[in-house]
């Protein structure tokens, strides 16, 4: 007797058969419990390889084209500052062991010196923005800031390269460690590893950040540093970045803060050659900041930005350019939250320029601080 052809609708059902089956004996197993779900025993060997390779999988299907120059310095610093404080602790870092805690979750978080061989670079960007499910890894707290994501991935690319020195002095921003005593450690009256050290991004006494994809804190007017501070904490004003570093501080440790760097003197501006160099691009930067465009909206930037202007808006004076362009380009994009601020800067930059970005942002960087005279002391440096 002649089998039975096999046509496509026997292969339908006989795939459906075989759907219901598999279904069924996956309820069954999970129903009875047989399979043990236990951190500490790990996956059965098939199962852990379907895993990996569904992950594997996963991410290379929408892992992004294409990326920033992940050797900009800046780029690498500012990742540098948040691994130090956002990720080490489950991943370790060059002379700093995988935390014992973190090393017993399965899958163990792995070390990521190896990350730039393993994936590129537009995957790990994937990975830091969206995190992997049932493994830990979260994702970025501010899903709008890629600008973020993508220096932690400059980080982990430049991570293979550093050593223990460097990685710290990459980490620390500058900000020096005294040795605890043994009391000082029994009592926690000492912080030893200054995690939540604003001054390893943020620079501090005289001294300015060592990222200028970062803002100088120095002698902005303390009614804007604590309602931005108040911001990132609840969560209105966008910085994966930010909200870490508040996280946990109270009302008056933020007031705190804020009070002290207000109180800081400005550093000079570090871009002050900037503007003989750029030529007529800061002109039209000039221009921009005090008369703005009106037939475009755009009003002058020092109605509210200028030594003078209203304390609940920063001041803008010897900036970086980096920073400013980088923070008009996430207000143009409608990325920076749902404060006050962001209700009027976004529809401004909107109306902006990429030209215009790039001569207002250099035009502010080449601004001293210290007033149109610039004049400081010869010894402190101050303002005078």
């Amino acid at each position: 007797m002649r089998p039975p052809r096999l046509t496509l609708r026997r292969a339908a059902i006989g795939l459906a058969i075989l759907a219901v089956v598999g279904a069924g004996g996956g309820f069954i197993v999970a129903w009875s419990g047989l399979y043990n779900i236990a951190a500490s025993s790990g996956h059965i060997r098939a199962v852990e390889r379907f895993l990996r390779f569904g992950l594997t999988q996963s991410v290379d299907l929408r892992a992004p084209n294409g990326s920033p120059d992940l050797e900009d310095p800046d780029l690498i610093r500012l990742g540098a500052g948040h691994f130090y404080a956002g990720c080490a602790y489950c991943h370790g870092a060059p002379g700093t062991p995988i935390s014992p805690v973190a090393a017993a979750m399965l899958p163990a978080p792995p070390s990521l010196v190896g990350a730039r061989a393993a994936w590129t670079a537009g995957e790990l960007f994937w990975i830091v923005k969206h995190g992997i499910k049932y493994t830990g890894m979260p994702a970025w707290p501010a899903a709008s800031r890629d600008d973020e994501v993508w220096a932690m991935v400059a980080f982990l690319w430049a991570l293979p390269g550093l050593d223990a020195v460097a990685y710290r002095r990459l980490a620390m921003g500058g900000v020096e460690i005294a040795p605890s005593s043994g009391r000082e450690l029994a009592l926690a009256s000492s912080v030893t590893d200054a995690v939540g050290a604003c001054a390893r991004c943020h620079g501090a006494e005289d001294r300015p950040p060592p990222s200028a994809r970062v803002p100088r804190l120095q002698g902005q007017p303390a009614e804007m540093l604590r309602a931005a501070l108040e911001a990132y904490a609840a969560g209105t004003r966008h910085s994966g970045i930010m909200q870490l570093a508040v996280s946990g501080l109270s009302t008056a440790d933020l007031r705190h803060l804020a009070d002290y760097y207000a109180r800081l003197p400005s550093p000079a501006p570090a871009e002050a050659s900037a503007g003989q160099e750029a030529g007529a691009s800061t002109a039209a930067g000039r221009h921009l900041a005090a008369e703005g465009r009106a037939v475009a909206g755009i009003p002058p930037c020092l109605s509210c930005h200028g030594p003078d202007a209203s304390p609940l808006y920063p001041r803008l004076a010897g900036q970086s350019s980096a920073y400013l362009a980088a923070q008009l380009h996430a207000w143009k994009r409608g990325d920076k939250g749902s404060t006050a601020l962001n209700a009027i800067m976004a529809p401004i930059a909107e109306r902006l320029t990429p030209d215009d970005i790039a001569a207002v942002s250099t035009y502010f960087a080449t601004l001293d601080p210290a007033g149109e005279t610039g004049q400081r002391d010869a010894k402190t440096g101050r303002p005078q």
